[in-house]
């Protein structure tokens, strides 16, 4: 049980710092635009979130010790902000910010599904 509650306590604690993470680096400000009502902003965010926890559940699935999770999940969620953000220079021509903060919903999908998939592929490179 104690193994359970410090693995549990630290992957939710990485998680929201990770997604911290992700609302520093960005010029869009996803949270503020949540609250006034922007799905797009949401999709965005929630493609982010799930991506570093596919990242993070992979981690602490494929870990041996607290030290090894903690190394592994700084590692996956470093990794995750930067190569959303190639992904994002490389594969979409117009400004994902004013798409976003314009609710377009779109975007928004190709954000989060963008995001979940950078996550499911660097989650499968942890397990190595």
């Amino acid at each position: 049980m104690l193994n359970f509650l410090s693995y549990a306590g630290i992957g939710i604690a990485m998680l929201f710092v990770g997604l911290l993470m992700f609302e520093i680096t960005t010029t869009t400000k996803e949270f503020k635009l949540i609250g006034e009502g922007n799905q797009a902003a949401a999709m965005s965010l929630g493609g982010k979130l799930l991506g570093l926890a596919f990242v993070l559940g992979s981690a602490i699935a494929n870990s041996v010790s607290i030290t090894d999770m903690l190394l592994w999940g700084v590692i996956g969620i470093v990794a995750q902000i930067v190569f959303f953000y190639l992904a994002e220079l490389v594969t979409i021509r117009f400004s994902i910010k004013d798409a976003i903060e314009a609710d377009n919903k779109a975007v928004g999908i190709m954000v989060l599904l963008l995001s979940l998939s950078i996550g499911w592929v660097l989650a499968q490179c942890l397990t190595y």
